[in-house]
């Protein structure tokens, strides 16, 4: 066989790796309840884990989480679109700015440290130094009632913003959360608001990686 032939058969597409790659990463870092209800429901969380951390399986089961979504290009394949980091901090951090003015009034030593526990304590720091970026107006006093507003617009605005990046961009951030969250459910009040939160909650990510 000429060398020419014989290097073009041995030597490795770099593409299909790399795509293969791609897919094992996704299927890695998704939400574990994402495979439930593609594969066994019956199968154990401790099974369903080990399934998903088998670099074998793993481009399979991106396939599967990618659905109709088409094929992974490589060329498609930017920058996650949050650096990598968790999209429920994120998605906390947003929540927390568009509640602050509620955040900041909530001063009880019983509901503080109730709230602080429920949404952590970076995301109430995070809202109390934005609060000139508020949006909602309304109070809310009870802090459990409170978390459960911060989570779901914090989840509505990232899947208002994420709308504004590529299809495969916001597939592979909302694969991480668990389904059915506000985040693929934006209204047209989340999507007006979404940019100016996302824009200080990316800020302050970049900042993060910068100094790592």
């Amino acid at each position: 066989m000429p060398p020419s032939m014989s290097t073009t058969a041995t030597k490795p597409n770099r593409s299909f790796t790399l795509a293969a790659d791609r897919l094992r990463e996704l299927a890695a870092s998704a939400d574990p309840g994402r495979f439930a209800g593609l594969l066994d429901p019956l199968l154990s969380p401790s099974t369903l884990a080990r399934l998903q951390q088998s670099a074998r399986l793993q481009p399979r089961l991106a396939e599967l989480l990618l659905g109709n979504n088409g094929e992974v290009s490589c060329a498609d394949w930017s920058e996650d679109a949050l650096l990598g980091h968790d999209p429920r901090r994120a998605a906390l951090l947003a929540g927390g700015i568009w509640h602050a003015r509620s955040i900041l009034k909530l001063v009880s030593r019983h509901d503080l440290p109730v709230l602080v526990e429920l949404i952590g304590a970076e995301a109430h720091a995070f809202a109390v130094r934005h609060l000139s970026c508020a949006v909602a107006t309304a109070p809310i006093a009870d802090p459990e009632q409170l978390s459960r507003q911060i989570e779901y617009d914090g989840h509505a605005c990232l899947g208002a913003w994420l709308e504004e990046t590529s299809s495969l961009a916001r597939i592979r951030v909302l694969l991480r959360l668990p389904a059915g969250t506000a985040a693929e459910s934006s209204t047209a009040e989340h999507r007006s608001a979404a940019g100016p939160l996302l824009s200080v909650v990316m800020a302050h990510l970049r900042t993060e990686e910068a100094g790592a």
